[in-house]
């Protein structure tokens, strides 16, 4: 097996993130959060506290010995580890991603265990590499038999979410679940990123992303992780705020959903805070096409001029003053 490859086009990494909101009524402190993502006893959790609180788990390889999506038909058995890892954001937004890098070359047969297991996250084909090919087949979604990542990540999120010691499971919000299913392949050294970034239903996103052919897949995937929970919070606000009724003084559900949008989430926004600088130009391809922050700004802005009109129709009325004159 050679060095990692460098050719343009060649595939660096695939993955899927999961995002939901913690099942807790309150957000975690920061001792707590990193109780709960200690998924390993031999590394430690990782605490970022500018410009958020962002707590990391430990990576955790996982082997697998199976066929990988393709969209030609081709069988393509690989064998390696996946890696997964758990993201709290502000001890309120859970995010679990699983992803790998695929070798340029295979080998002839399978290895002993130990010749994987000193590369984590990389999986290496028994047989003849179809790399473009398991990309595109990865996109699509997998067969029966085949690989199947995102349920890694599921499963990672439902190991966290079990900690009845830790979450009551009575959130504040309901919210849906996001899945982020992504590739990322090699540019020319000199060409700057791109993404394809495609929404389909049941909470399924797709990304293709070109990236500079000295990205980590660490990085792309941690690029991933922050496209996931951007567009998390955009879906879950834009769907709180659809459908809220207007022009009612009366109604009282209002408070009801804006307020803890407030409480839990609109401090959230934070786009590229722990993104690779050499990628930040997807970020700024989304905010130009199709305008990510600019919807944001204007959904947040519709949230406080909501609550400053609930919060003056709430006043009491002040009785006008007499017009009777006075006799002398």
């Amino acid at each position: 097996m050679t060095s990692a490859p460098t050719d343009p086009g060649s595939v660096l990494a695939c993955g899927e993130v999961r995002t939901c909101l913690l099942p807790t009524r309150d957000a975690l402190d920061e001792p707590t959060a990193v109780r709960l993502l200690q998924l390993r006893a031999d590394d430690r959790v990782r605490v970022s506290r500018h410009p958020n609180r962002h707590v990391a788990s430990p990576e955790v390889p996982t082997g697998v010995d199976c066929p990988l999506p393709s969209d030609t038909g081709t069988r393509v058995r690989a064998v390696g580890t996946v890696l997964m890892r758990a993201m709290l954001v502000e001890g309120r937004v859970l995010q679990s991603s699983a992803f790998f890098s695929l070798a340029d070359t295979g080998t002839d047969r399978r290895q002993p265990w130990g010749h994987y297991l000193v590369r984590p996250g990389l999986l290496v084909p028994v047989g003849r590499p179809a790399g473009q090919a398991v990309a595109r087949g990865f996109l699509l979604g997998h067969r029966p038999g085949q690989l199947d990542i995102g349920s890694i990540a599921e499963a990672l999120t439902a190991r966290i979410s079990r900690q009845h010691r830790v979450l009551d499971h009575d959130p504040p919000l309901t919210t849906i679940d996001t899945r982020l299913r992504w590739t990322a392949a090699r540019t020319l050294p000199y060409d700057r990123p791109t993404v394809l970034f495609t929404k389909h239903q049941d909470g399924l996103r797709v990304v293709e992303l070109r990236l500079p052919p000295d990205t980590t897949p660490g990085a792309a995937a941690g690029l991933c992780e922050d496209l996931a929970l951007h567009d998390w919070l955009l879906t879950t606000v834009a769907d709180k705020l659809d459908g809220l009724r207007t022009g009612a003084t009366d109604d009282r559900s209002g408070p009801g959903v804006l307020g803890p949008l407030v409480d839990h989430l609109l401090h959230l926004w934070m786009p590229r805070a722990r993104v690779d600088s050499a990628l930040h130009p997807v970020w700024e391809q989304l905010d130009r096409t199709p305008g990510y922050g600019r919807q944001w700004q204007t959904l947040a802005q519709r949230i406080r001029d909501r609550l400053a009109l609930l919060s003056l129709h709430s006043l009491p009325e002040v009785p006008e003053p007499s017009r009777r004159g006075t006799i002398l």
